[in-house]
């Protein structure tokens, strides 16, 4: 009889055990993460609050630079999607050979939306009212029932890029052409690094508080030090520590880890600059800082050297080495409206990393949620009140500035634009 119940309960933790396995690996192989938080209904009463708030005196809400319009996976070959962003309304579509080209949605002719409808036929897009055909440099290159196309049969085509899983457009007030734009991350381009999960949030602010965050060391503790969990019940069981941050704005070529790394983190606005480089990297700042989570005030686990990269006005490339190998988060932002932001962040590991990536995903996207919080309910404070230890604000702001032009449109101007 003991015999037979110790058989029995092997079997069963065996059974227990192969489940379990069979479940971590699904996790870690196959299941992505995808956390989405749409804007509140209208009618709610936080919505009337961030809709209703003091806005201040504003920056303009559309700076100029490269802005994510959709990831590589939500456009198929021969599909076109209507996108609106940046107070402008896109068709964009995948060609027959994969070429992904940006169109104005509206047709020339009547104005149909081409975007909506439109048909992809080999390398062009048709419009879905009377057909007339476009190239993707914009050109329109035929008319069913006409026998000449008019020169002035055109529609803007906007500059585009696909890279890292994303497809960029190109948005500049004084329709300057772009003197940089989105590199190839290797490991996302050969396949060594897998894509993981993703989450997608809509904000209420200006598109400058967010990437003021890096800036802005002192909230980290504030905002991002309590435990995530248990925090009401046991005030000392844990905390996130974040430590050793050093914000830098380029001016030509940043310098190397090695260089950053020994600057003094008393001087956290220091400037790298490289006199004789070749490259300009005035477009690009960089945080670097490290997170561990203390327990009981003494042990230190997840611990993780993490280096936020911004590049340009609405893309983060974020690096995350920890022990057991790096991590990689892209972040983008893109102008909804004036005052409604896009925000995503796309996960990417190597595939024995997997479990790892999707746990920290979800860390991840719970404290980005603490920065909704505020982000939904602030005023944009043009002059604020700082101390010695916010000097890191002003050095953003300045670096910020330079995405903006003579004529980015103000929240004024770019509100009258959506009126119908």
């Amino acid at each position: 009889m003991i015999l037979w119940w110790i058989e029995t309960t092997l079997s069963a933790l065996l059974i227990v055990t192969t489940i379990m396995v069979f479940i971590l690996v699904y996790l870690a192989l196959f299941f992505k993460v995808n956390w989405v938080r749409y804007p509140n209904h209208q009618s709610s009463a936080k919505y009337f609050i961030a809709k209703h708030r003091k806005r201040g005196t504003l920056p303009p809400v559309y700076p100029n630079g490269w802005f994510a319009l959709l990831e590589s996976s939500e456009l198929k070959r021969g599909e076109v999607k209507h996108v609106t962003a940046i107070g402008e309304n896109f068709a964009v579509f995948r060609t027959e050979t994969g070429i992904v080209n940006i169109l104005d949605a509206y047709c020339p002719h009547l104005g149909a939306n081409m975007g909506e409808g439109g048909v992809v036929k080999g390398e062009c897009l048709e419009c879905p009212f009377h057909s007339w055909i476009f190239r993707g440099d914009g050109h329109c290159q035929s008319i069913p029932y006409a026998e000449k196309v008019p020169p002035n049969a055109k529609v803007k085509a906007w500059k585009s890029c696909e890279v890292n899983q994303l497809i960029f457009v190109w948005y500049h007030a004084e329709s300057e052409k772009p003197n940089w734009k989105p590199q190839s991350i290797e490991e996302i381009s050969n396949g060594s690094w897998k894509y993981q999960g993703r989450n997608e949030f809509y904000v209420n602010s200006h598109i400058q508080d967010i990437p003021e965050n890096g800036a802005d060391q002192a909230h980290l503790s504030s905002v991002h030090g309590p435990a995530m969990f248990l925090q009401d019940l046991f005030p000392n069981l844990a905390r996130h520590s974040w430590t050793e941050a050093v914000w830098i704005a380029c001016k030509k070529e940043c310098k190397t880890e090695e260089d950053i790394t020994s600057t003094s983190t008393s001087l956290p606005n220091v400037v790298a600059e490289r006199e004789n480089a070749e490259t300009n990297d005035r477009h690009k700042a960089i945080l670097r800082l490290k997170h561990s989570l203390v327990l009981f005030e003494k042990y230190k686990i997840l611990q993780l050297s993490v280096e936020a990269v911004q590049i340009g006005p609405g893309y983060v490339e974020l690096r995350l080495d920890s022990r057991w190998g790096p991590l990689c988060i892209l972040q983008t932002v893109t102008p909804v409206e004036p005052l409604l932001q896009r925000i995503t962040h796309l996960m990417f590991s190597s595939r024995f990393l997997g479990l790892y990536a999707k746990v920290v995903m979800i860390g991840e996207t719970v404290m980005f949620e603490r920065d909704l919080q505020v982000w939904n309910n602030k005023t944009f404070a043009k002059t604020p009140v700082l101390v010695k230890q916010d000097r890191t604000i002003l050095d953003f702001r300045r670096w910020f500035s330079q995405f903006y032009s003579a004529n980015s449109p103000t929240f004024q101007s770019a509100s009258e634009s959506l009126s119908w």
